[in-house]
């Protein structure tokens, strides 16, 4: 499937489920991690993650919007101080400012929680995402919202 799926204007990153070596020996040790934008610009997901098929997805939007910034710019805007020391608590505390930028939209537009409390500015450039992305108003699985799992969905995409 290309960069856009078979509704018009509605984009669908790449899925590759072969993975390599190093992916491969990545997941097994890190079956937390639900997936990654992989460097050669496809998703893929961790074969070793006991996740539901509605996870999966939600990982899935994650990564494509993540493919998407990475190939069209990622909106700025400033973190919040709690977003910021959550970022700076994980392996995105070296990241670069577009990175840290990138997940937060990344997670917001996914459903995961971890992504705080949005700023007025964050929310539009979320909102504005979801036009460019062609997502329109769709909201992540209700199972991703539920408050009993959020510790489990917070760690399943720290990476």
């Amino acid at each position: 499937m290309g960069m856009f799926g078979s509704k018009p204007n509605v984009y669908r990153a790449n899925r590759r489920t072969q993975l390599y070596p190093g992916e491969e020996n990545y997941f097994r040790q890190h079956p937390e991690v639900g997936g990654m934008a992989a460097q050669d610009n496809n998703v893929i997901l961790n074969p070793y993650s006991t996740l539901s098929d509605q996870e999966k997805e939600a990982v899935y939007r994650n990564e494509a919007a993540r493919l998407y910034m990475r190939a069209r710019g990622t909106p700025q805007f400033e973190l919040t101080p709690d977003q910021a020391r959550f970022l700076d608590s994980n392996t995105y505390a070296n990241a670069s400012p577009d990175d840290r930028r990138a997940t937060i939209i990344a997670r917001a537009l996914s459903g995961d929680p971890s992504a705080g409390q949005l700023s007025p500015e964050q929310q539009r450039a979320v909102e504005e995402m979801r036009g460019q992305l062609g997502w329109g108003q769709q909201r992540a699985p209700n199972a991703l919202r539920a408050p009993p799992p959020i510790n489990a969905l917070i760690n399943l995409f720290r990476r």
